[in-house]
């Protein structure tokens, strides 16, 4: 391997590993899932982020949502303390968790900070470095292989992302989901590798001057970060919307030339597939990313199985998030772009 992309491809494939680790941690920190988001005292658990770990904190909110049954609400960690009272209503309970890998982003500090006078909020966190800002001023939910040297988050945001749903599981009224996690760890070796062989090979030798990530549901929030990730490692342009709402307008960039790749849920398979083909028509290359493929799938370009149709969407989440950072990492490498030290970013944003 060349010096370039060095940092990023081994943390890329070493994923697994990270969730693994995961989820042994829940074990150890079983206390804090009962104090902070499994305490039903809190009438909203609002998840707050900055770029990826914004996109991860949609995720996360999506599935507290769906498997508690109660409210949750993901924003911009900025929104929070420059424009609170327009984020969250007042007057109520709020529990404010703080998404950050390194745990040192400014803004999300800065999130945490300015409610800690205020009686009705209380403040917790996820990230990956137990001595950080943010673990210092709050409890923090460890992830404890999703250390990166790189500058673009892979391992460390699918890690976090199965962590929280882990968390969200395990304080559940419902046993299926904790279970679903277990099926998807165990699926997540096959799914890395498998993404690693079909990605490479369909990216060699292709330019596309377009790329658009659609996504819906749990899913939104990752085709906001496959957009961020292909940015960040290649330069490439590339926008993310909700699938349907791809059709009211911004489909008319697409063209030959285009790549349209789609996160496909089994919810609102039909109605996703439908727009595939529709672009398909339009001219453009179609990777699905899908728990299975079959003949509604057959005129797409690139058709990623992932398995395990049977948990749920939010479940599946994270075995989507591997192929999208290859997309990111081999479009950089076909470019001759390092991908391990994008142009204009640090690991840490500080203002």
């Amino acid at each position: 391997m060349s010096m370039r992309g060095q940092l990023t491809y081994p943390e890329i494939s070493s994923q697994a590993e990270a969730l693994t680790a995961a989820l042994k941690q829940l074990d150890v920190q079983a206390d804090w899932l009962n104090k902070y988001i499994g305490n039903k005292s809190y009438e909203e658990v609002v998840f707050i982020g900055s770029g990826s770990s914004y996109y991860q904190a949609l995720t996360m909110a999506a599935t507290f949502r769906k498997w508690t049954g109660r409210v949750a609400s993901a924003h911009p960690s900025s929104e929070i303390f420059l424009f609170r009272d327009q984020s969250v209503a007042a007057n109520r309970k709020i529990l404010l968790v703080g998404v950050s890998r390194s745990g040192e982003s400014t803004e999300v500090i800065l999130a945490l900070k300015s409610v800690e006078n205020l009686l009705n909020w209380d403040v917790c966190g996820i990230t990956c470095y137990e001595d950080s800002t943010m673990a210092q001023i709050s409890d923090c939910l460890i992830s404890p292989l999703g250390k990166e040297k790189s500058t673009v988050m892979t391992k460390s945001l699918s890690s976090m992302t199965f962590l929280m749903q882990a968390a969200i599981a395990r304080i559940s009224d419902q046993e299926q989901w904790a279970a679903q996690m277990e099926a998807v760890l165990n699926k997540d070796v096959e799914v890395v590798h498998q993404a690693d062989a079909l990605v490479k090979p369909y990216m060699e030798g292709k330019t596309f001057n377009k790329f658009v990530y659609l996504g819906m549901g749990a899913y939104g929030g990752l085709a906001l970060e496959a957009c961020l990730k292909l940015k960040e490692m290649s330069y490439v342009w590339t926008e993310a919307y909700g699938t349907m709402e791809f059709r009211h307008g911004p489909k008319s960039i697409v063209e030959p030339g285009s790549i349209v790749c789609l996160f496909v849920s089994q919810a609102a398979r039909a109605y996703e597939l439908k727009v595939a083909q529709e672009m398909k028509d339009y001219g453009a290359e179609i990777i699905l990313l899908t728990a299975e493929a079959g003949d509604d799938t057959a005129f797409a370009d690139l058709v990623i199985e992932l398995g395990l149709a049977e948990v749920s969407d939010e479940a599946r989440s994270v075995l989507y998030l591997p192929a999208v950072q290859y997309l990111g990492y081999y479009t950089a490498m076909g470019l001759g772009v390092n991908p391990d030290e994008p142009r204009n970013l640090t690991q840490v944003v500080q203002i």
